[in-house]
């Protein structure tokens, strides 16, 4: 586990498990929405995201979580190891709505820019949006997923799934660059 993705449902617990899965591994993490949002959830010009992402495509080794649906054909390619997090639209809601009000008046660290997490109306479009991204996105997910033979797929449909592989998956820590 070299280069590993990180995908499904905003509000399904993407982050914290990167962050889990980095301090295990000792692998660079990356948040995609660090590189996408500018400030004031202002999205960076798609050239310059491109550009930041392509940066992190080519270091040897990573944890990369985060949608951002366009990117995911140039991102799966470089991958060996894919979580997909396809919990059911309510989980995600949930989620979603936890995060904001854990954290409303302030800016999450895996956030670019100054992004304040508030209860607005951007804050409750987003949280719709969480019930119908399965039905938007899944079978787009499930065919990028089928184009990755050579990388090992995880599919988890639960929070309590997600627990389990934590507590069960044997992680070394990675070596340097280079060192196998």
């Amino acid at each position: 586990m070299r280069r590993v993705a990180i995908i499904g449902g905003n509000g399904s617990g993407k982050t914290t498990f990167a962050r889990q899965l980095a301090q295990q591994t000792g692998l660079p993490l990356v948040h995609l929405d660090r590189l996408y949002w500018a400030e004031e959830w202002t999205p960076r010009a798609a050239d310059e995201f491109d550009r930041l992402l392509a940066a992190e495509l080519e270091k040897p080794m990573w944890i990369m979580d985060g949608n951002i649906r366009r990117t995911l054909p140039k991102r799966l390619p470089h991958c060996d190891t894919i979580f997909y997090f396809d919990f059911p639209a309510i989980a995600c809601f949930w989620g979603a709505f936890q995060r904001i009000w854990k954290n409303r008046g302030r800016s999450r660290p895996d956030m670019g820019g100054r992004c304040i997490e508030r209860f607005d109306r951007k804050a409750w479009k987003f949280l719709l949006s969480t019930l119908s991204f399965n039905r938007k996105n899944r079978p787009f997910y499930r065919e990028a997923l089928a184009r990755c033979p050579g990388a090992k797929v995880i599919v988890f449909k639960s929070r309590r799934q997600v627990r389990r592989w934590m507590e069960s998956a044997q992680l070394p820590a990675q070596k340097e660059a280079g060192g196998e």
